[in-house]
């Protein structure tokens, strides 16, 4: 027996050898964190009296939904990496990291025990796709390992038999059908090449854990204490070397991160109130055990309260910079910023909506790397103002009311980021079309968030308060999709109203902008940002329109931000008096566009001196910043580390968005540079 100790626990494995055929996959960060068609079950630990037990229930819907995870978590994980070649050589040399699983199911199917992989998935998927044969794909490779392993096996009972009993005959079944294929493949006068997979695969390297004791003093709950000894060991391989996707490695660090403060006990917060937060962030405790959980009937059930009561504890004072200094510590770094937080979150925030709004979760998770809605109020004192209609929130608001602020500035954020209705803006976003995600002016996803929570802006709080009220965890809205999406998106709920979000106009009476034929009009990014801060939009569309006229400036007296010249509703439309620029759309300054009566060469030479103009000056400001470099100590900085990050992306993009005007032009040409960026990348 090993004994291993990890953070607050003692973990016992032992090296044995185990049938292939005897291993399921389990669920890791890699895996766990990415957005798939088949949900994750429900992962709890379990006790025997008031000791951890070396065991974890997974809990399922149905065995089918069983048996389509199994498969997904094969195929996904064969289509990032397959060691076919080197197991088919060298078997599996490196052990699988497996413990003992109870399987149980929501529709009454009997429970049955199991071992499953928790490190060495890939190893695992890789030796059943080394018997699914050569020219096998990974879709049937996955495939290959639940017919074998489930065969048609149901949850209804059978002869009398426990479905543990009828699984293990089956498994018993399909190692005596190999061990046939071998006996006929080594009977030839050269192995055949079934034969050489088998003996392969047949068995595999194994440390099985089977105990966990906690260590005194400890504060996690004791069905906590087992898997937090598994994630640790895991955690301590793929985020320090071997690492995860990004996503993956936030959340292990931040419910790390979190589970290390519950440990040291420092923190002046009730540890039942830690254990709670700690359910929240890993899953164990699902939305509607909310007003359970936090001991209120008034609490919503929601995926988006679970969301606002997370923001809301993790950005404690007496939470937030012990979180940060534990996350540190993990990632190895010597800084972490509010945006550095702020992304930790992100994959944690959208568990309750990964699978439902898969399409734009790449584009979220950028949007929380980008602040999220950690704003400055967000980060000081506040509590949750519970309510089910977050309308009620913006008279307060307006009034001061910081709860309400704040409460609506987490609710309307996170929906807004999950709905792709605001991102982190890329170069191209600027001035583009509404309907392509355009935006009048560039900024960071928790300032816009932190402009609309402001309390003299009325657009802004409506805005918010609408987009939390209409947000579904289940559905994309229509509007978070791009025209060819919504003409291929499957709409089986056709008969349910449409899940869009609405613009606001605070002369209506519910506050939703209709067009002439009374028609509610749908919200774009451009909205949202529009009315974060309406004068700096309608200022810097004034400035776009300006470029676009074929007079090289405009006239004395109206000047680009004389807000006189275009008198605006505070929406974003205007509402009379004479235009001082060409409008492409009468009435409707928040249209982003083309201009009209404007040759197309004379705006294109406007925007190349322009461009030229621009990067002359950049060039310029380098060089100064190289000579104070060379001429001063080193303090201070002549560029805070924290700039560096911004400025290189923003570089990045302007060197993409030419390059891709190139391709557009010139085609593509194999002797160009390699790319360096993505402009779509949100």
């Amino acid at each position: 027996m090993l004994e291993e100790n990890v953070e607050g626990a003692t973990l016992r494995t032992f090296n044995t050898r185990v049938w292939l055929s005897e291993l399921l996959p389990g669920i890791q960060p890699r895996t766990g964190m990415e957005v798939m068609d088949v949900p994750d079950p429900q992962v709890v630990g379990t006790t025997e009296g008031v000791e951890p037990c070396a065991v974890v229930r997974y809990r399922y819907r149905d065995l089918e939904h069983m048996k389509n995870h199994v498969r997904q978590t094969v195929h996904s994980t064969l289509s990032l990496n397959n060691y076919a070649v080197s197991i088919l050589g060298r078997k599996v040399t490196r052990p699988l990291i497996t413990h003992p699983v109870e399987f149980t199911f929501e529709d009454g199917t009997e429970s049955f025990h199991a071992l499953v992989v928790r490190d060495g998935i890939t190893r695992l998927a890789s030796a059943w796709a080394v018997l699914a044969g050569p020219d096998a794909e990974s879709a049937d490779a996955a495939d290959l390992m639940v017919k074998s392993l489930f065969e048609k096996v149901s949850g209804a009972p059978a002869d009398g038999l426990t479905l543990g009993e009828r699984l293990a005959a089956v498994r018993e079944n399909w190692r005596h059908t190999l061990a046939d294929d071998f006996q006929r493949a080594m009977a030839e006068p050269e192995p055949g090449d079934r034969g050489i997979q088998i003996a392969q695969t047949y068995v595999v390297p194994a440390q099985v854990a089977v105990g966990a004791k906690g260590h005194p003093g400890h504060l996690l709950a004791p069905e906590d204490v087992f898997d937090d000894a598994m994630r640790s060991i895991l955690a301590s391989v793929h985020v320090e070397f071997k690492a995860w996707d990004s996503a993956a490695q936030n959340v292990e660090v931040a419910t790390r991160a979190l589970k290390r403060v519950i440990q040291f006990g420092d923190a002046p917060v009730a540890k039942e109130s830690l254990q709670v937060v700690y359910g929240l962030a890993v899953g164990r405790t699902v939305p509607e055990d909310l007003p359970r959980e936090y001991g209120d009937s008034r609490m919503p059930g929601t995926a988006l309260w679970r969301g606002i009561q997370l923001v809301h504890a993790l950005t404690r004072p007496e939470l937030y910079e012990r979180l940060k200094e534990q996350a540190k510590t993990i990632k190895g770094g010597s800084r972490m910023s509010a945006k550095g937080f702020a992304e930790l979150l992100g994959p944690i925030i959208d568990l309750p909506w990964r699978s439902a709004k898969k399409a734009v979760s790449k584009q979220a998770r950028n949007a929380w790397s980008n602040g999220g809605v950690l704003t400055r109020d967000v980060l000081k004192e506040w509590e949750p103002a519970l309510t089910d209609d977050f309308t009620t929130l913006v008279e307060p608001a307006i009034a001061g009311d910081t709860d309400a602020r704040c409460t609506l500035a987490v609710a309307g954020g996170i929906a807004l980021i999950a709905d792709k209705l605001l991102t982190r803006n890329v170069g191209s976003s600027l001035m583009a079309l509404k309907e392509k995600g355009g935006v009048p002016f560039r900024s960071d996803v928790h300032l816009v968030v932190e402009d609309l929570s402001a309390e003299d802006n009325e657009l802004g709080l409506w805005t918010l308060a609408l987009t939390a009220n209409r947000f579904r965890a289940g559905a994309l809205p229509e509007n978070a999709q791009s025209v060819r999406q919504f003409v291929r998106r499957d709409r089986k709920d056709e008969e349910s109203p449409a899940y869009v979000h609405l613009k606001v106009d605070l002369e209506q009476p519910d506050k939703v902008a209709r067009d002439e034929n009374g028609v509610p009009v749908q919200l774009f990014e451009w909205d949202v940002v529009w009315a974060s801060d309406q004068v700096r939009a309608h200022d810097a569309y004034a400035e776009h329109r300006i470029r676009q006229l074929p007079v090289p400036a405009p006239s004395p007296g109206i000047g680009i931000g004389a807000k006189e010249a275009q008198p605006s509703d505070g929406n974003g439309e205007p509402t009379s008096g004479e235009t001082t620029w060409p409008e492409p759309k009468p009435g409707d300054t928040s249209f982003s566009g083309p201009g009209d009566g404007v040759p197309s060469g004379r705006r294109a030479a406007d925007f190349r001196r322009t461009l030229r103009s621009g990067l002359e000056n950049a060039r310029i400001a380098m060089d100064g910043l190289a000579e104070i470099d060379r001429t001063t100590g080193s303090w201070p900085p002549v560029i805070e580390s924290a700039d560096f990050s911004d400025l290189r992306e923003s570089l990045l993009e302007l060197q993409t968005d030419l390059e891709n005007l190139r391709r557009n032009i010139q085609g593509e040409d194999p002797t160009a540079p390699a790319e360096t960026g993505d402009d779509d990348e949100d």
